[in-house]
C-alpha cells in the first residue's frame, strides 16, 4: 500500500463508499419520483445534505471523538464520499477559508467548478466522437 494508507483503510473506504452510493441512488430515485425528472433535485439534495453532514461529522470528530483513522475514512471518505464527492470539495473550501486563505479558497471553488464543467463537456465531445461514429 501507499505510505500512510493501510489495507484496512482501503477496505473501510470501499465498504463505506458502497453504502454511500446506495444511499445516493435511493435519494435520487425518490426525488425523481416525488418531484419529477425536469430538474436534478436528487443530486442537488445529496450534494447539500452531504456537505451538511460532512461539516457536522468533521466538527464532531474534532471536538468530541478521538476516532481511529479507519473509522474516519469509513465515515467521511467512504459513506459521505460515496454519497457525494461534493461534500469533500465543500470541506476543502471551508478549511482553506477558515485558515484565512481566502484567495486560494475562491480560486479552488471557481477553478473546480469551471474545470469540472469543461471536463464533462470535453468528455461528452470526445465520447461522441469516438462512439457515435
Amino acid at each position: 500500500m501507499t505510505a500512510g494508507v493501510s489495507l484496512g483503510m482501503v477496505a473501510a473506504a470501499a465498504i463505506g463508499g458502497g453504502i454511500g452510493a446506495a444511499a445516493r441512488l435511493l435519494v435520487v430515485a425518490a426525488s425523481a419520483r416525488l418531484l419529477g425528472p425536469a430538474f436534478p433535485w436528487g443530486t442537488f439534495l445529496v450534494n447539500v445534505a452531504g456537505s451538511l453532514l460532512m461539516g457536522l461529522l468533521t466538527a464532531w470528530l474534532i471536538a468530541r471523538w478521538d476516532a481511529p483513522q479507519t473509522m474516519r475514512v469509513f465515515l467521511a471518505t467512504g459513506i459521505l464520499g460515496g454519497f457525494t464527492t461534493f461534500s469533500a470539495f465543500a470541506l476543502d473550501f471551508a478549511m482553506l477559508w477558515e485558515n484565512r486563505q481566502h484567495a486560494a479558497a475562491l480560486l479552488y471553488a471557481t477553478g473546480s467548478v469551471l474545470a469540472s464543467l469543461a471536463a464533462v463537456f470535453a468528455g461528452l465531445w470526445l465520447g461522441r466522437g469516438l462512439w457515435q461514429g
